[in-house]
């Protein structure tokens, strides 16, 4: 584990329990930069503690795995030095601070033969995986993640912090390239934007508009798509998938109010998402398998939000944004 911070430390409570529950690993150690946090993560966990990633790799040869759990601006220089001592990299979202360096760690994969996965968690969530088989031809996505304020991540905007995860999500089941940008955003509670509204269109005609805000008073995370005769919501935080059908033919497994419209409930496997994903990063460092969230996809979901953070600052300029929220 490098960088034990507030989601580093989850990734070492998930490492410890599927060693613990006999999965073929062990938890070596911890890594960060602040010694009194590693410390107190190694002692709750039962491994030792790095002040820096240098003393790890000299002291402990078989490290294998690791996940960069690091702010973003470290990720390249984190996996950099993990891949090139052969180890395999969990990097976090979002995968870098530019696509010049999720292109340079894409390079440093393929040239050490690494395996390599990003840190969409939401890939892993038993509803969205549920959703998978359901996908016919999304046409208008309404996106919400709304979260209160934490001090955490601000290093970054909401929109490279939260709003990347639906990003990836509905980028994985458009499959078409994004054809029109538009999004507005404002600072309220830091120096970056913390509330964004966004709206794209894509080459197949479908539209999303996504809300994001780390300044909520509630948590609400849901996608809900229209498609072909079927509207689709997908709940995260319950974990539970709604799918509303014209002319189901009696097939409802849920009462509707309307005799025209089926509504069904498909069978979720309840799980944490974050036990998923580092199952798979496992699997796929085990058999040398292509992870289920590559650095490709990484890259193109930093794309499309590095667009969206700039049309908002270019919005931000056309209204004289500074001004009015200095003023």
């Amino acid at each position: 584990m490098i960088g034990v911070g507030a989601f580093g430390r989850n990734h070492a409570r998930v490492y410890r329990q599927l060693e613990q529950q006999g999965e073929a690993l062990r938890l070596l150690g911890v890594v960060d930069r602040d010694v009194a946090r590693a410390d107190a993560v190694a002692r709750e966990f039962g491994c030792r503690s790095f002040g820096s990633l240098e003393q790890l790799l000299t002291t402990h040869s078989e490290v294998q795995a690791a996940s960069v759990t690091v702010p973003t601006v470290d990720h390249l220089s984190t996996a950099r030095a993990l891949m090139e001592s052969g180890v395999d990299v969990l990097i976090e979202k979002p995968l870098s601070a530019s696509l010049a360096e999720a292109d340079e760690l894409i390079g440093l994969a393929a040239k050490h033969t690494r395996i390599a996965q990003v840190g969409h968690l939401e890939r892993f969530n038993p509803a969205v995986r549920a959703t998978l088989p359901l996908i016919t031809q999304p046409m208008f996505f309404e996106v919400h993640r709304l979260s209160v304020f934490t001090p955490r991540s601000l290093d970054i905007d909401v929109v490279l912090d939260l709003m990347i995860h639906d990003l990836d999500i509905v980028l994985s089941f458009v499959k078409s390239p994004v054809r029109e940008v538009r999004a507005v955003g404002l600072p309220i509670l830091s120096g970056k934007t913390d509330i964004a509204n966004v709206r794209l269109e894509f080459a197949s005609g479908c539209v999303a508009n996504f809300t994001a805000s780390r300044v909520s008073t509630e948590r609400i995370r849901k996608v809900r798509f229209f498609q072909p005769r079927q509207y689709i919501s997908i709940d995260y935080g319950r974990q539970d998938v709604l799918v509303f059908t014209v002319g189901a033919d009696g097939q409802a497994s849920v009462p509707s109010v309307n005799p025209q419209i089926g509504m069904t409930k498909p069978a979720v496997t309840a799980e944490e998402p974050l036990c998923a994903e580092l199952r798979a990063f496992l699997d796929s460092v085990r058999t040398r398998s292509r992870p289920v969230v590559t650095l490709e996809d990484g890259r193109r979901a930093l794309a499309l939000a590095l667009d969206i953070v700039a049309d908002i600052h270019k919005h931000g300029s056309r209204i004289n944004l500074e001004k009015l929220t200095s003023s």
